[in-house]
């Protein structure tokens, strides 16, 4: 008796062709780096935390906020204010920041400023960490001085 082979295949034991596809390395790792670019534009538009984590701001662009009201907030040491400074400002050193940030109104767009722009990224951060709208000034009041910003005193 001869027997008679099953030319049919079973569908159960072959795999279709979008698995097969996603079997191949090339397809997993353009996978992985589409969700990473999705998780990373989602990151920078700021959704779910704060967005201004890194906002700074030219000094033209600083000058254009100081006329239009912003709280500026001067972070350098007493000597350094007393030296010069931009009018209508407030000066509280970025070492009493954390023990004075009552002082800074909540309601108001801050402006944080130091001699050469560093501080100034320190103090907008502890102002962020604690629910203000900060941003910080790129450059400091010495390049605020060379553009020929209202200053009084003058930098040595």
């Amino acid at each position: 008796m001869s027997r008679r082979k099953n030319t049919k295949r079973s569908s159960l034991g072959t795999r279709s062709g979008f698995s097969t596809m996603l079997r191949r390395p090339a397809v997993q790792l353009a996978m992985v780096l589409f969700v990473a670019f999705v998780v990373y534009l989602i990151a920078s538009a700021g959704i779910g935390g704060t967005s201004k984590l890194t906002s700074l701001v030219s000094v033209d662009e600083a000058f254009e906020m100081y006329q239009g009201g912003a709280f500026v907030l001067d972070v350098r040491t007493q000597e350094e204010w007393d030296e010069y400074h931009a009018p209508n400002t407030t000066l509280i050193p970025l070492d009493q920041l954390p023990a004075r940030i009552n002082e800074v109104p909540k309601d108001r767009e801050i402006l944080v400023v130091c001699r050469s722009g560093n501080r100034s990224q320190e103090g907008r951060d502890i102002l962020l960490a604690a629910g203000y709208n900060a941003t910080s000034m790129t450059g400091g009041l010495k390049e605020w001085y060379g553009k020929g910003y209202p200053i009084e005193g003058a930098p040595q």
